[in-house]
């Protein structure tokens, strides 16, 4: 950990002593053996935390405390203080230090002080400075992130929302392909007509058609009136179809007509009906090796694919998870009614760590659950569920230095794609464009390694 630490203590001993050994460190510093000088470099220069002695004549390290929580509460401070002078290192815990420790000074133990303090204060920054984005993108929607892969993103949906091709979105259960749907909508020319929505997956057959075409009265023994389908609906607007990769075949090669000739025929009806709309879709299909598997109609799929839109998982989003998590806190806590404003630095570093196999709606769940619970004015991390709590981060391990850790290389090759795979969700296209492979070498790779299912355990 990097930082800069502002030391204070009148013995200059003490001082250059604890200088050298943060330098060794890679952490930088200053300091003075006065505490007003301190508060003159505290103002004119940025620092990450300030370690200071607890006794100092003329102005104590307990007033210096109190100084710099009152004018800079978002630095920590550390106190030293000698040892067995508990009493004094609790007051200067109520001033508000971050932490304290005893004199004589074990340098290590300070090393690891002052890198918790410096972490902290950094993650402060780094929330307060998404909690400013949040607001200044607001008026955007709710399609968030600052990460390179969402400003990726939002540059593509800039350049095609007001094209009529059709749009395929790919991603993860949870990542949000509706709200990307939504969003091309309401950056195109289309944005004052309707939005309509069909999750694919969640009717059968007979429904779906009806469904998206509409009916004749009469065509079933439900159908007491005449209905219009969701593509006559959605006439002059955009049809997002959901899951599409779930559709069955016999109905895929009925959106394809539909598709190809701009018409519909309304199940029962003896009359086709025109429609106008901009197609988008979605799947967390692999839809290639669904169309190699025959489970996808190659041709629909050219048909919806004119553009694919790729949003990656939220573990690939770094720190947009806090970006989220404010605005979730802000959304639930109002609609709860309940004075909570943000996340504690051990809770935003607990998210920061954890894997989100659910992505954003796992997250999202998370803090409702959160918000509903907590106590306090910043979700702690009590506030979280176990699995979030108690998580360790896993890694790829290859070996390490002792011979017998070693490992040959095709087992380097084999654990590096299940863990490619896992990253990506299963996408095995994403997959071996990622690996720099072309499709039939992953698959062969896939069988000869025998992991095509062991990503999942």
């Amino acid at each position: 950990m990097t930082g800069h630490v502002l030391i204070v203590d009148d013995e200059r001993s003490m001082c250059e002593l604890i200088h050298t050994d943060l330098d060794k460190r890679g952490i930088t510093s200053a300091w003075f053996t006065s505490a007003d000088e301190a508060l003159v470099a505290l103002h004119d220069d940025e620092f990450d935390v300030v370690l200071t002695d607890l006794k100092m004549p003329e102005k104590t390290g307990l007033q210096l405390c109190e100084q710099v929580v009152a004018n800079r509460p978002d630095i920590p401070v550390v106190v030293m203080t000698a040892f067995g002078s508990l009493e004094a290192a609790v007051g200067a815990i109520r001033a508000g230090a971050y932490d304290f420790v005893t004199k004589p000074v074990e340098l290590d133990l300070l090393a690891v002080t002052l890198n918790r303090a410096i972490s902290h204060h950094q993650l402060q920054k780094q929330v307060a400075k998404l909690t400013g984005q949040l607001a200044a993108r607001t008026e955007r929607g709710e399609l968030l992130g600052e990460s390179p892969a969402m400003q990726q993103l939002d540059d593509q949906l800039d350049r095609i929302a007001d094209s009529e091709s059709s749009i395929l979105i790919t991603g993860e259960s949870g990542t949000g392909k509706e709200l990307v749907a939504r969003s091309i909508h309401k950056r195109s020319r289309r944005s004052q007509q309707p939005f309509v929505a069909v999750n694919c997956a969640a009717l059968p057959e007979a429904l779906l058609e009806s469904e998206l075409f509409g009916h004749a009265k009469g065509a079933f023994t439900d159908a007491r009136s005449e209905r219009k389908g969701l593509f006559m609906e959605a006439s002059g607007g955009t049809l997002f179809l959901d899951e599409v990769g779930e559709m069955p075949l016999p109905m895929q090669a009925k959106l394809l007509r539909a598709l190809e000739e701009g018409k519909v025929r309304p199940v029962g009806a003896n009359q086709e009906v025109s429609f106008d709309v901009r197609l988008l879709t979605a799947t967390n299909r692999d839809l290639e090796s669904a169309v190699e598997e025959q489970h996808f109609r190659e041709d629909l799929f050219y048909r919806i694919n004119v553009i694919q839109l790729h949003l990656p998982p939220l573990r690939g989003r770094g720190t947009d998870v806090l970006l989220l998590a404010q605005q979730f806190v802000q959304q639930f806590a109002q609609r709860a009614t309940k004075e909570v404003i943000g996340l504690s630095d051990q809770a935003a570093e607990k998210l920061l760590s954890y894997g989100w196999p659910g992505n954003v709606r796992e997250l999202r769940n998370v803090i409702e659950r959160a918000v509903a619970l907590t106590r306090y004015e910043r979700l702690a991390v009590d506030d979280l569920p176990e699995k979030i709590s108690d998580y360790q981060s896993a890694q790829v391990y290859i070996g390490g230095a002792d011979p017998s850790e070693l490992v040959p290389m095709e087992e380097v090759e084999r654990r590096y794609i299940t863990h490619v795979l896992h990253v990506v969700g299963d996408n095995k296209t994403l997959a071996a464009r990622t690996l720099g492979l072309d499709r039939k070498t992953l698959y062969r790779k896939l069988k000869q390694y025998d992991i095509e299912n062991e990503y999942r355990t």
